[in-house]
């Protein structure tokens, strides 16, 4: 039995799985985006504090990734099972809380609905295989990486650098690439970005992108491959030159700020893990090369 196989169950039954998992998990990712941000920043505030031998910062709740219980950032209000099913909750609460009428953030189930679509179109694509789980996982670490990179122009470490050693580890077997392919997509896609990197602070004395940029890169070319990196690149990059002209002249956005280059590449990682050879067989016929 592949491992292509291994997995497999009734259609119906598997996209209505995946539908109620991506749901559940949208509902984790909102903890995710919302706290992993804040934890790591609690975390180099007190490293530094000890390097700089200042005094510690006066202790505070353990915050983590599940503690404490969801609640409302308006009042503290605990959240009670029947108001924390996803998306329904948010309808049967008209999107406000059910103690002090605060209103609750779009966000929250649009990530949840945004998941379970997402997932259901990882299964319809894969199947319930190894390929499948695998392609649910990258989906699921590319929607938090989006959504923090929009919120506060950080792709956290704590996703990119497990999710790249493990996207290595899964070539091993060949599930969604070769060893051969995602080695050199890591190194490419970490060495690609950081050239360009550097050649634009030569030529403008000025930082184009980030780091957990080429971080994001390096993890996509372990997982999909080094065949894959141009048109990752050259989807992420159209993209974000469309929408941040777009949000510039709609004065969305200052022209003096940074734009997040991550949710392009993620949102383009994302359409090469199910279109990738699709989109480059339509460009070898075009060009006449195959």
């Amino acid at each position: 039995m592949s491992w292509t196989e291994s997995l497999d169950l009734d259609p119906g039954l598997g996209y209505a799985l995946s539908l109620l998992v991506g749901l559940t998990i949208g509902s984790f990712l909102n903890v995710v985006i919302w706290r992993l941000p804040r934890i790591l920043d609690a975390g180099w505030r007190r490293e530094c504090a000890e390097l700089l031998g200042f005094a510690a910062e006066q202790p505070t709740p353990a915050l983590s990734l599940a503690y404490p219980p969801s609640s409302c950032p308006h009042c503290g209000h605990r959240l009670r099972i029947h108001e924390n099913i996803p998306i329904l909750s948010y309808l049967l609460l008209r999107g406000r809380c059910s103690a002090c009428s605060a209103p609750i953030g779009w966000r929250y189930p649009l990530v949840e609905g945004l998941t379970a679509l997402l997932s259901l179109m990882v299964v319809s694509e894969f199947g319930l295989s190894w390929q499948g789980a695998a392609a649910l996982i990258l989906t699921w670490a590319l929607i938090a990486l989006a959504f923090i990179d929009l919120d506060t122009q950080l792709l956290p470490d704590a996703i990119t650098l497990p999710l790249l050693w493990l996207g290595l580890v899964l070539s091993l077997f060949g599930v969604l690439t070769d060893s051969h392919s995602a080695i050199i997509g890591a190194v490419a896609g970490y060495l690609s970005l950081w050239t360009a990197f550097q050649l634009f602070r030569l030529a403008t004395g000025k930082e184009g992108m980030g780091y957990g940029d080429f971080k994001l890169l390096a993890m996509l070319g372990a997982w999909l491959g080094w065949q894959y990196l141009p048109q990752i690149i050259l989807l992420a990059a159209v993209v974000g030159a469309f929408s941040g002209t777009l949000l510039i002249l709609t004065r969305r956005h200052e022209l003096a700020r940074p734009l997040p280059f991550g949710p392009y590449l993620a949102a383009a990682g994302w359409v090469s893990l199910l279109w990738g050879d699709a989109i480059n067989g339509a460009y070898l016929r075009l060009s006449g090369l195959a």
